[in-house]
């Protein structure tokens, strides 16, 4: 009887046992193929970002060569635009005397 109990739980479990093991595999496999689908999204997004902060530092560059040309451009002006400023002036006094 001894033996038999053995042998009994042997032809039930063991199929079960295999069953589960396979189901166990099976979630091995999905899992590995859910990382690498992962894994790629998340490097697509990666060079994506890189692109973006890339694409944005060049506009940024751009932009800020542009205010130094104008920048420049206005300085340039200055002298021109406080001569105005002191013929004005001058004008407004002198119509102011007569």
């Amino acid at each position: 009887m001894v033996e038999k109990i053995p042998s009994w739980i042997e032809r039930l479990l063991l199929p079960k046992l295999s069953e589960i093991s396979g189901e166990i595999k099976a979630l091995s496999a999905r899992i590995d193929s859910l990382e690498k689908t992962t894994n790629e999204r998340i490097n697509s997004l990666e060079r994506r970002v890189d692109s973006l902060e890339k694409m944005l530092d060049e506009r940024i560059t751009s932009l800020r060569n542009e205010m130094i040309v104008k920048f420049d451009s206005i300085e340039k002006r200055m002298p021109l635009i406080e001569k105005i400023m002191e013929l004005e002036a001058r004008l407004a006094r002198l119509e102011g005397k007569a």
